[in-house]
């Protein structure tokens, strides 16, 4: 789309597009894992998605090496949070896994907070995961290990882009980044998936999950930022586990109890209390400058 395009769309619309963009490339990811297997879908969304970004943005690749650490931290968070939750989706539904790691950045919303009212939305995300984990059947608790971990990088990728984003300028850091990320995920997909990650079919459709999941919603949520408060954003993107149930609903065929839907809306109304109750200053009132 053209910028022209993409300045014509409310900013609100834009990011609830990535989101179920994200949410439907991962539902169609996980039809490719019995054939390349998790990592190996994986590592095909990140190589993907960082030639893509690489050759849209042509970052410079001169810096310090204080910056570079940076990046290559950025990459090894970015490829661990995405290993673990294809790991977690191989495991569970959609919908439970992205629950389960949606607790990483509600974790660092609540971190450090002296608030009472945060104690609420703590308590809440904890009965929602709970739920999750009690209902008839259960999960997979490998794969709930995994969508824990998924959910730890989470937060190691919030906390590390601030500083990504005060070393580097526009997304050069996020396009290096994601081809440090795509250099840690190929040894262990090729190992993991070998010859199968050289069919047509398994690399179009790998080309597709990395358009879906990674270069689509980046390049809507980075519009969507410049026009809309930090807030709102972070509500809109708080519906992320319920989108993912539906998306594995619909494109897997995915049926959850009426628990596990309970314990989603749980996390969900506990990521939006959070973000909604939290104070603001002025200058996060504002939309970030272009």
């Amino acid at each position: 789309m053209s910028a022209a395009a993409l300045g014509a769309v409310p900013p609100p619309m834009l990011v609830l597009v990535g989101v179920i963009s994200v949410q439907v490339g991962a539902a169609f990811a996980k039809q490719l894992f019995s054939v390349a297997g998790a990592s190996g879908v994986v590592t095909l969304r990140l190589v993907f998605a960082a030639v893509i970004l690489l050759a849209v943005f042509r970052p410079a690749l001169r810096m310090d090496w204080p910056t570079l650490r940076v990046v290559i931290g950025y990459g090894a968070v970015l490829a661990g949070m995405n290993m673990c939750i294809y790991q977690s989706f191989e495991r569970i539904p959609l919908g439970a896994a992205v629950t389960i790691e949606f607790l990483g950045p509600l974790t660092v919303a609540l971190f450090g907070s002296h608030r009472k009212l945060d104690v609420v939305w703590a308590l809440l995300a904890g009965t929602g995961v709970f739920l999750l984990s009690r209902v008839e059947g259960g999960l997979d608790w490998i794969g709930v290990a995994f969508a824990l971990a998924a959910g730890a990088c989470w937060a190691g990728y919030i906390l590390l882009g601030a500083k990504l984003g005060s070393r580097t300028t526009g997304t050069s850091g996020l396009a290096l980044a994601m081809g440090f990320g795509a250099l840690i995920a190929i040894p262990i997909g090729a190992v993991d998936s070998g010859p199968a990650l050289l069919s047509p079919t398994v690399l179009l459709i790998g080309l597709l999950v990395a358009l879906m999941s990674s270069v689509v919603p980046y390049t809507l949520e980075l519009e969507a930022l410049r026009r809309m408060p930090p807030r709102v954003f972070g509500i809109l993107m708080s519906t992320e586990p319920a989108v993912a149930a539906l998306a594995g609903l619909v494109v897997l065929g995915e049926l959850l109890t009426g628990w596990q839907w309970l314990a989603i809306c749980c996390v969900v109304i506990a990521s939006v209390g959070s973000v909604a109750t939290t104070r603001t200053t002025p200058e996060d009132s504002d939309p970030p400058a272009n």
